[in-house]
């Protein structure tokens, strides 16, 4: 008889990659469990990440920083800026495709990270590194292309679950970087999962003034998980 229980560990200490005098610990589902793809949207919807096979929630001692949040697809509406990223982009063709392995792929793949995290750990990534982070082989992921012509200049990774869209990583090309693809990026997400009839765009985690994870609460409204119940994140406090 399968078991219906799923069992939860917890990692070690180990460097934050957002604080640099703190220590980091994740909660993570049994990347062995068979049930793991049919709890993934569950587990999405409470707050958890992916990262190739594993999932997974911060769980560190004394600090509450990271903050899961999505943008609610009715109620979002673009701001000026935004709007002009989407008319900057207007002549990118942009196509969700399978999730796989390209040597394309992977050689923006490489030129984005040595250019963003240059001498962070990630910089020298080996093409199995690409799979092993970005997708897995019971992961609901897409790729969503954006492309000048027949050329690549930015990478999507998109988990197409139930519950919405979770933006798991995206990539591009750093001498476009005035394009604002990133952020063209998830205005794509969001329209691509109102065209699904998707409530919600998975953002990850929110760190409030951090400058890396800050760019999130331009996305509004946006909601924010606290004491696990999804909230405004303009709502006072409770």
């Amino acid at each position: 008889m399968r078991s219906d229980v799923v069992r939860l560990f917890q990692t070690l200490p180990h460097p934050c990659g957002y604080f640099d005098e703190r220590t980091a610990q994740n909660i993570v589902i049994d990347p062995s469990a068979p049930q793991l793809p049919q709890i993934y949207d569950l587990a999405v919807q409470r707050g958890y990440r992916r990262a190739g096979g594993h999932v997974y929630h911060p769980q560190c001692q004394g600090c509450s920083a990271c903050v899961a949040c999505r943008v609610p697809i009715a109620r979002f509406r673009p701001d000026r800026s935004q709007r002009r990223c989407l008319a900057r982009n207007a002549d990118l063709s942009v196509q969700i495709v399978p999730a796989a392995y390209t040597d394309e792929y992977f050689a923006l793949y490489r030129t984005y990270l040595s250019a963003r995290h240059r001498d962070g750990g990630m910089d020298d990534a080996r093409p199995e590194d690409f799979a092993r982070f970005l997708y897995t082989a019971w992961s609901p992921t897409r790729f969503i292309e954006f492309r000048d012509g027949a050329r690549l200049l930015a990478l999507a990774v998109t988990d197409f679950c139930a519950a919405g869209l979770s933006a798991v990583y995206t990539f591009f090309d750093p001498e476009h970087e005035s394009r604002g693809l990133g952020t063209c990026a998830i205005l794509n997400q969001i329209r691509i999962a109102r065209e699904h009839g998707l409530p919600h765009l998975y953002l990850g985690f929110w760190i409030d003034g951090h400058p890396k994870m800050h760019y999130k609460s331009r996305y509004r409204p946006l909601e924010i998980l606290r004491d696990n119940a999804w909230l405004d994140l303009d709502a006072p406090a409770r």
